[in-house]
C-alpha cells in the first residue's frame, strides 16, 4: 500500500469517528431536555372547600385532681395492731382498714356496764322510797326524770354509750369507696396519719385560662384530657366549673371531670387538656395548605391548570386545620368548592404551571 493510499484511509477513518460521536452528542442532548422537561412538571394534591364544622382548640397544661380524698388516722392513743389494705387497695365504703388495740376499750365497756347496772339499783331504791313499786310503767315522767338524774342513771348511760363509740373508733373504716394511698404500715405504733383514701373513679381537671380566652370557654363543654406519660391516650369530660375571679397573673381557673373507670389515671397526675369548641359552617383546610408570604397567609388555589396566588386570613386554629376566609387587608375572597393546593406549594409563585395528583 502506498503512503497516499494510508493517508487517505486514515482520513476517512477519522471522518467516520467524529461523525458517529456528533450523532451521539446529538443524540445525549436530546435525552437530556427531554429529561429537563420532564422534570419541570409539578405534581400537587388539591382539595374542594366545602363548609363543614370546625372544632376549635384551646390548648391548656393541668393538673388531675381526685373527687374525693381523706386522710385517714385513728382518734385514739391506741397502738396500731393490724393493717388490712396496701397501697393501690381499692375498698368499699365502710370496710374496715386497719384496728387498733382494743384492751382498754373493752374494759371501759365493762366498767360502764357495771356503772350502769349500780345506777339502776339506786334508782329503783329511790322509787320505792317515793312509794312507787321499783321501776314501774305508772310512774310520772317527772318523778322518772327527778330519780334518773339523783341516781347517777343518766352519767352512766352516757359513759356506757361513750365507751362503745370509742370501741368501734378502735376499728378504721373507709368513709367512701376509693383507692388507699401513701400507707405507713406502722404496726405497734401510733401514727398521727395511717394513710390516705382516695375516691378517683372520676377526676377533676383544673386548668387555667388567661382571661381573653375565657370567651370561648362555657360550662358544659367538651374537653380532650392527654396524660403527658401517654400523649397517645385521649379521655374527654366536659368543663364543670369556671372560678369568676382573675388572679394578679390574668388567669381564671377552669374545671372539667372526666371518667377514669379503666384506673389508668392518677390523682397528681400533668396533663395536656384541649377545651373544644364547635364552630358551623367554616371553610376547613390542612394547615399544610396555608404558607406564609411577605407577612400574610396565603393558600394556593388550582385554576385551569396552574396555582393561583390569594390571601387569607385564619379565623380559628386547633392541632391539625385553620377554617379560613378571604383576606380583608387585601381585598381577596374565596368560596366553597375552590379547589385549594395541599400540597407542594412551599416553592410555588403565582402563576405556576402545575399537575393535579389523581
Amino acid at each position: 500500500m502506498t503512503k497516499n493510499t494510508l493517508l487517505y484511509t486514515t482520513l476517512i477513518g477519522a471522518a467516520l469517528i467524529m461523525t458517529a460521536c456528533h450523532k451521539k452528542a446529538e443524540q445525549a442532548d436530546t435525552d437530556t431536555y427531554a429529561t429537563d422537561s420532564m422534570s419541570t412538571q409539578i405534581y400537587v394534591d388539591a382539595m374542594p372547600l366545602k363548609r363543614q364544622t370546625f372544632h376549635q382548640q384551646l390548648i391548656c397544661n393541668g393538673k388531675l385532681q381526685a373527687m374525693e380524698k381523706c386522710e385517714l388516722s385513728f382518734d385514739n392513743a391506741y397502738r396500731i395492731s393490724r393493717v388490712l389494705v396496701q397501697n393501690g387497695s381499692r375498698v368499699a365504703r365502710g370496710q374496715v382498714i386497719a384496728t387498733s388495740d382494743a384492751a382498754d376499750a373493752r374494759l371501759d365497756i365493762e366498767r360502764a356496764q357495771k356503772e350502769l347496772e349500780k345506777a339502776r339499783i339506786d334508782l329503783a331504791d329511790r322509787l320505792i322510797g317515793l312509794g312507787y313499786d321499783g321501776i314501774s310503767s305508772d310512774v310520772p315522767a317527772d318523778v322518772m326524770h327527778r330519780a334518773k338524774v339523783a341516781s347517777g342513771f343518766y352519767t352512766a348511760a352516757y359513759q356506757l354509750q361513750a365507751a362503745r363509740n370509742a370501741m368501734r373508733k378502735c376499728s378504721l373504716t373507709a368513709p367512701f369507696a376509693g383507692r388507699i394511698a401513701d400507707l405507713d404500715n406502722r404496726r405497734g405504733q401510733t401514727v398521727d396519719k395511717l394513710c390516705t383514701i382516695i375516691n378517683d373513679s372520676q377526676l377533676n381537671v383544673v386548668f387555667l385560662v388567661l382571661e381573653a380566652e375565657i370567651k370561648n370557654i362555657h360550662r358544659g363543654q367538651r374537653v380532650i384530657v392527654c396524660p403527658f406519660v401517654d400523649e397517645g391516650a385521649q379521655y374527654t369530660g366536659h368543663i364543670v366549673n369556671i372560678n369568676p375571679a382573675v388572679d394578679n397573673k390574668g388567669l381564671i381557673k377552669v374545671t372539667a371531670r372526666i371518667d377514669n373507670r379503666s384506673g389508668k389515671l392518677m390523682d397528681g397526675m400533668n396533663v395536656k387538656v384541649i377545651a373544644e369548641n364547635d364552630i358551623p359552617q367554616a371553610l376547613v383546610v390542612p394547615k399544610d395548605a396555608v404558607v406564609e408570604r411577605d407577612g400574610y397567609h396565603v393558600v394556593f388555589v388550582y385554576k385551569d391548570g396552574v396555582a393561583v396566588w390569594t390571601y387569607v386570613d385564619i379565623a380559628y386554629s386547633n392541632s391539625s386545620s385553620y377554617a379560613i376566609t378571604g383576606s380583608k387587608s387585601k381585598g381577596t375572597t374565596i368560596s366553597q368548592g375552590d379547589m385549594v393546593i395541599t400540597s407542594g406549594n412551599l416553592n410555588l409563585a403565582d402563576g405556576t404551571k402545575v399537575n393535579v395528583k389523581k
